[in-house]
């Protein structure tokens, strides 16, 4: 298809002519997939496609008049779960975003059916589509309060089951390929958008919870492949076994600062504490000290991973039995690791250099703060230091007197 003749398909789909216009709804479609037409007239099809469905899906006003026929959207619900297998990523982030868009506005009245096709593709050839779904579908419920996460318990008692699953198959690879991390960071996320606000009651049980347990502390530990990894820092960050490192210490994290305190006062979720702090907490700081023993000789960690890390230091200093697994290496931690975290260095000299407005706005960006490893560095000291300051303040300052000497 050329140009011209989208600008046509364009022009029908926005027709007050119902039948004009689902003719050109269902080209547009035809179009996303056709892998015989350009890849930009696809991509704007699949635009054009995802923000008529934004807008006409679920109208915010209950008044205006329905555009979609009922059975229009039966048809789409159907086709878009198989074609968001086939297109290129690209054209999948538009489908993701019409998939998003239908999910929350039926799932799962209008949509019953949509679990039945993720289990089904879980157990079958259609992983990777699966788990997108499955991912976009959790998402949903990320933010909900508890009356609304209902939902939640059943999508992880029909799938959790088939993920760790997968999920163990994947880890046992021995060379595995970048897709691998493609499926394991899906995982990832879904299991982090379960459990972001509640750990659903499946996972309490001591048994299924320690399963998956041992696959992240398997993804913490285990080194990320050399071959592959690109050189650009930039592209780095983004290559997919990174963005799972990154997603692993991300859920470990949130597991060990929202529901592994002690000092919560809700019976159960004190017992859970215990059970993290008993079981998994000091494994996980030993397997963080390990990443970041990278950063001192030279190596490369990303920085999101780093400001994690460092946030799951902060948080282990004021409770004792954590304290005392740290002490060992503290010194290290603080004069070879965070201390050189926190010095102006020598991509700060360029970016001063290059673009001084630029150096001063990132210095006062509370979202840089958010994957700043110097912001986390910082952090971790006034946090030794206020809560164990009579074994660390005074080390500190000498040290710093030393560098100034």
């Amino acid at each position: 298809m050329d140009v011209p003749s989208l600008v046509v398909v364009l022009q029908a789909a926005l027709s007050p002519n119902p039948a004009e216009r689902k003719a050109a709804e269902e080209r547009l479609i035809k179009i996303v997939i056709d892998d015989n037409c350009p890849m930009a007239v696809r991509q704007v099809a699949s635009i054009q496609f995802k923000n008529f469905i934004a807008k006409h899906w679920a109208p915010l006003d209950p008044n205006e008049p329905q555009k979609i026929l009922q059975s229009d959207k039966d048809m789409v619900r159907d086709h878009i779960l198989v074609f968001i297998v086939q297109v290129p990523p690209l054209l999948r982030v538009q489908l993701g975003e019409c998939l998003k868009t239908i999910i929350h506005a039926d799932y799962p009245e209008q949509w019953p059916r949509l679990l039945d096709w993720v289990k089904h593709n879980l157990q079958g050839q259609q992983v990777y589509g699966a788990l997108f779904v499955l991912q976009i579908l959790a998402r949903k419920y990320e933010f909900k309060s508890e009356e609304e996460r209902t939902p939640v318990q059943h999508i992880v008692q029909e799938t959790f089951p088939h993920l760790l699953n997968i999920f163990s198959r994947l880890v046992q690879i021995e060379k595995p390929a970048v897709e691998v991390a493609d499926l394991i960071k899906l995982i990832c996320k879904i299991f982090w958008s379960s459990i972001y606000l509640e750990i659903p009651k499946q996972l309490l049980d001591p048994n299924a919870f320690n399963a998956w347990m041992m696959l992240f502390l398997n993804v913490l530990e285990r080194s990320v492949p050399l071959e592959g990894q690109p050189l650009d820092p930039e592209l780095r960050k983004s290559w997919g076994w990174w963005k799972v490192k990154k997603w692993t210490v991300h859920i470990l994290n949130r597991l060990y600062t929202r529901f592994g305190d002690l000092k919560l006062r809700n019976p159960e979720n004190r017992a859970f504490a215990q059970m993290f702090q008993k079981n998994y907490a000091g494994k996980i700081l030993e397997c963080h000290l390990n990443l970041l023993g990278v950063i001192r000789v030279g190596g490369y960690l990303p920085d999101r991973v780093t400001n994690l890390i460092l946030q799951y230091l902060s948080n282990s200093i004021s409770k004792n039995s954590m304290y005392t697994l740290l002490q060992p290496q503290l010194d290290v931690l603080l004069f070879e690791i965070v201390f050189p975290l926190m010095c102006f260095n020598d991509n700060d000299q360029k970016l001063w250099e290059e673009d001084p407005h630029e150096y001063v706005r990132k210095g006062y960006d509370i979202i840089e703060d958010l994957y700043s490893p110097r912001t986390a560095s910082m952090d971790f000291v006034s946090e030794l230091v206020r809560k164990r300051g009579k074994e660390n303040l005074q080390k500190f300052i000498q040290f710093i007197v030393e560098i100034f000497k």
